[in-house]
């Protein structure tokens, strides 16, 4: 990407730094003490799991400087959360959260042998953040569209219609079709055949969202301990979701273009993977879609190996129908078509499906059926209206105008406030470049309000970087920019 990476990992009490603004809660008139007000602030965002067991609190003299407090007061509040087990104290090194119990320690991605300094934020931080109530600023870290972007209307007036007909009784009554409701597989068969992916009803399944799709078709090719291919950077949980399986995760390093097929090349001889996972279209975090050249090489290099593709187009509702699909290209002979709808209707209308090669159909049949039975035939044929009709078509149009002026004005805020995007912005996502330690800037950020997603989530291998990714949709406010670039100085001059 042509950044520049800053190493920062030195020890917190080695810097000095000007003093942030005091947190917003913190209030002398309360009835609390500002210790047991800081106290409860960090002992809220450690049981919402935002500081994760392992993470070093601000030191004493830090944490001072930092909320406006004195020393005193912060040994007051740490001391209150070592008298309630949340963290514990380390002789000469500080405060650290506590484990809690029956929490794992380490994971298969992260050997004990290789101990990884512990992120303010993390691939489930993200999906939690998902889940918080609506706060009073926007959340810049988040991979959703705003509530207010949303079409609920169109949702009601299908679930509507479907409720009101016979469907309804024979949607409710029973377990739904093993392979999900034939009417929406058929109308997702025609949404495919426009982006030019020859695939029938009956190669289609539907699933709990797309994640639910990468999950099944993971269990279905692979046993724990099998190798992963990868892009770096690439989706966070999608990380975690693999090491949690205990696959070994090897990542390829993503450019412009696509993959990078001689690292590809050289990990395959090595390893012998089965298996690739990419984001072809708008890809997340950098916004990139792979081209045409490249997909011919990489489909070629997967033949030739008898490599399987899973190609995750999440984001095609926001993205033009006529970029390359490897599912297009192969005929979804190599390749597991994955998308849904979470992503332009509703984060809570958890529909997903993939296309797959005929031969592995009745095996991720299997595989649905052993997590889920089936899915909810009720949204799915509420769904299968809104393809019918043309109004999810008509809706996304929409979006993607809003967000192509929500792109442009967060593009010129940002780049007002000196801050410049590694990558060409597209799509949702912007891949920026914030010139200081993006997982610094995260915990600071976070206690001002905004959540962001530094640029250390998104490598399957940790290290230390200057990018993160932002939301366009929910960066549009001059404040959050001047907040950022001001949080940066304050890092950087520590």
């Amino acid at each position: 990407m042509g950044a520049t990476v800053v190493n920062l990992y030195c020890p917190l009490h080695t810097y000095t730094m000007s003093p942030l603004p005091p947190l917003p809660d913190l209030s002398r008139q309360a009835q609390s003490t500002l210790a047991e007000q800081l106290a409860a602030h960090y002992a809220e965002r450690i049981r919402q799991r935002l500081l994760p067991a392992g993470t070093r609190l601000p030191s004493v003299r830090e944490g001072a400087r930092r909320h406006g407090l004195s020393p005193s007061t912060v040994v007051a509040a740490y001391d209150r959360l070592l008298a309630g087990g949340l963290v514990e104290a380390r002789r000469q090194r500080g405060f650290y959260v506590r484990q809690a119990p029956g929490e794992a320690r380490g994971s298969a991605a992260e050997p004990a042998a290789e101990p990884r300094r512990p992120l303010p934020l993390s691939a489930t931080t993200l999906i939690r953040g998902m889940f918080q109530p609506p706060g009073a600023l926007p959340m810049p870290g988040l991979g959703t569209l705003p509530a207010d972007w949303l079409d609920l209307p169109l949702l009601a007036t299908a679930l509507h219609k479907v409720s009101r007909s016979n469907a309804f009784a024979d949607c409710s009554a029973r377990y739904g079709e093993p392979a999900g409701d034939a009417r929406l597989r058929q109308a997702l068969s025609q949404r495919l055949d426009e982006l030019g992916v020859p695939a029938p009803a009956a190669q289609i399944l539907t699933t709990v969202g797309a994640t639910q799709a990468l999950d099944v078709v993971t269990r279905t090719l692979l046993r724990s301990g099998d190798a992963v291919l990868v892009d770096e950077p690439g989706w966070a949980v999608e990380y975690a979701r693999l090491a949690a399986l205990g696959m070994r995760v090897l990542p390829v390093p993503r450019g412009d273009e696509g993959p990078d097929l001689a690292v590809m090349e050289q990990l395959i001889d090595a390893h012998r993977p089965r298996l690739y996972v990419t984001v072809s279209v708008l890809h997340n975090p950098t916004g990139a879609s792979l081209s045409l050249h490249r997909a011919h090489q990489l489909l070629r290099l997967a033949e030739a190996r008898e490599l399987h593709i899973v190609e995750d187009d999440t984001y095609a509702h926001l993205a033009s129908p006529h970029l390359p699909r490897l599912a297009a290209l192969d005929g979804l002979q190599r390749t597991f078509y994955i998308s849904g709808f979470s992503k332009i209707l509703a984060p809570a209308w958890r529909v997903g499906y993939l296309a797959a090669p005929a031969a592995w159909v009745d095996r991720l049949v299997d595989s649905k059926l052993l997590s889920t039975l089936t899915t909810p035939s009720l949204s799915e044929r509420a769904l299968a209206h809104c393809l019918e009709q043309g109004l999810l078509r008509r809706h996304a149009e929409r979006v993607m105008q809003r967000l192509d002026a929500a792109r442009a004005r967060t593009v010129r805020v940002a780049e007002a406030e000196g801050l410049r995007f590694a990558a060409p912005p597209r799509g949702l996502f912007g891949w920026v470049d914030t010139g200081c330690d993006t997982e610094r800037l995260a915990e600071a950020m976070l206690d001002q309000g905004w959540l962001i997603a530094p640029g250390a989530l998104f490598h399957a291998t940790h290290r230390p970087t200057t990018l993160m990714r932002i939301n366009f949709a929910t960066t549009q406010d001059a404040a959050f920019w001047q907040a950022l670039r001001r949080t940066c100085r304050h890092i950087s001059a520590r």
